[in-house]
């Protein structure tokens, strides 16, 4: 939540990045964004799961091999301080979550396709 909220102050299109927020599959994104979205979701959720495929297609859709690396790289950084900040049981602050609470109860609540359950 931390981070779509981040990304909707500042995105030009606010709209977008709840999609995105919400599922990344479909907002429309471009391929590249998808590609990169999908690796980083996967390297994050099955580490282990990857294989010189994910890479390829990124290659696939346009990166190249230092652009490939910045999206590991950004990648495990965030999983790397998601980490520690659960290891170290930090918190949200309570103003920040109190934000997080007034977001999902107002302006989320009143957007019928951020909200809607996912039916497949």
């Amino acid at each position: 939540m931390a981070h779509g909220g981040f990304l909707r102050q500042h995105s030009e299109d606010p709209e977008l990045a709840s999609h995105i927020m919400h599922d990344y599959k479909t907002a429309g994104l471009d391929p590249e964004t998808g590609a990169m979205l999908d690796y980083a979701a996967k390297l994050t959720r099955a580490p282990g799961d990857m294989e010189k495929a994910d890479v390829e297609r990124l290659r696939d859709v346009g990166l190249s091999d230092e652009q490939i690396l910045s999206v590991l790289l950004v990648t495990c950084t965030f999983n790397f301080m998601t980490r520690l900040a659960d290891g170290l049981n930090v918190n949200f602050s309570p103003e920040r979550q109190e934000q997080t609470e007034e977001w999902l109860t107002g302006p989320a609540r009143d957007q019928a396709w951020l909200m809607q359950q996912k039916s497949d």
